[in-house]
């Protein structure tokens, strides 16, 4: 698989929001780990280009995503920063 438990606890360490080892429900931490999904599906369907399953989910990580930054944005605009900033989400 290509996450793995280890690679999981590497992200929410490095990108939760109290830098604790189990700091899994935060929405930075879920917003990394749904930034490293889609970047691995975007790979994939860089060679399988009729995979239309892998596209619908890479469509619904990517709402979710866009969800979770917007909520991000309205509640702590400083934590939205960070998060985009440690991403490399905006441009």
């Amino acid at each position: 698989m290509y996450l793995n438990a280890a690679k999981k606890q590497e992200l929410f360490t490095k990108h939760g929001f109290s830098k604790k080892k189990n700091d899994t429900g935060s929405p930075e931490s879920q917003i990394a780990l749904f930034t490293f999904r889609i970047n691995e599906l975007t790979e994939h369907l860089k060679s399988a280009k009729k995979d239309y399953s892998t596209q619908q989910g890479l469509l619904r990580l990517v709402g979710q995503r866009k969800k979770l930054l917007n909520y991000l944005q309205k509640t702590d605009i400083k934590r939205y920063r960070s998060i985009v900033a440690d991403l490399e989400l905006r441009k």
